[in-house]
């Protein structure tokens, strides 16, 4: 429990939402993929633990996959995502998916500029065909400012409990973070779709984040005997051009 009884209180009733919605997924064979992405310390990790520690690990995966060994290098881009994918009556949350090659591997130099204008092509068409074959695709951008960043990235230095968070990549975010904040607006203009729609989050205040994208997910989803939650559209709102200007992602 947290020292904030409201938010504890809120975070229950969601959670028990998402065990409803858990049960219907499985009873009707639906096949759910939440993709969870954003900038360093944005609170992914948080995320994905409060979305799924009461649901049952039987049916539920989170994928977060390393570096591509030698010989994935070579493959499709999307081979080694494919065998990750949701089948019928699971839910599979993506700890940063197949949007590395959006973001950064551009910003890092890890892939030429050929494969990362493919990538923007492909991924929507991509996205589709796993929306063709029945895959609810859920994505999620969390957005944080530089301020809040470099408090986050500061705090992981100083817990010990937070160590195995820290990477070489995580070093050089803030000094990349107009490269990132470039990236991430071509990445969001050209790979939103009607069939895969990104979702804002505004992360700067982590339990509201989490429970605007937990409402949302719940919102989003059809189940059996649902009790709706209020969704807190300054924290989570659905992608256009105008979340470029008016706040909603960083600068």
């Amino acid at each position: 429990m947290s020292k904030d009884p409201d938010y504890d209180k809120t975070l229950r009733h969601l959670q028990i939402e998402l065990v409803k919605l858990q049960r219907h997924v499985i009873s009707e064979g639906m096949k759910v993929l939440i993709i969870l992405e954003g900038r360093d310390g944005a609170g992914k990790d948080g995320t994905v633990k409060r979305i799924t520690e009461h649901l049952s690990p039987r049916d539920i995966r989170i994928v977060a996959l390393p570096k591509p060994s030698d010989v994935q290098v070579t493959q499709w881009y999307f081979q080694r995502y494919v065998e990750h994918l949701p089948a019928a009556g699971e839910i599979v949350l993506f700890n940063r998916s197949w949007y590395n090659r959006a973001g950064v591997e551009p910003v890092m130099g890890f892939c030429t500029d050929a494969q990362y204008h493919e990538f923007l092509r492909n991924a929507p068409v991509f996205e589709a065909m796993l929306d063709q074959a029945g895959i609810k695709v859920l994505k999620y951008y969390l957005d944080i400012s530089r301020k809040e960043q470099k408090k986050r990235l500061d705090d992981r230095h100083k817990d010990p409990l937070k160590q195995w968070k820290i990477s070489p990549i995580d070093e050089k975010a803030l000094k990349h973070f107009d490269d990132y904040t470039e990236a991430r607006d071509r990445m969001l203009r050209q790979t939103d779709s009607a069939a895969a729609p990104w979702m804002i989050v505004r992360a700067n205040d982590k339990k509201a984040a989490r429970l605007a994208i937990i409402a949302d997910l719940i919102r989003r989803i059809d189940y059996k005997n649902s009790t709706p939650h209020d969704v807190d559209e300054q924290i989570v709102c659905r992608f256009d051009e105008s979340c470029l200007t008016n706040g909603m992602l960083a600068r």
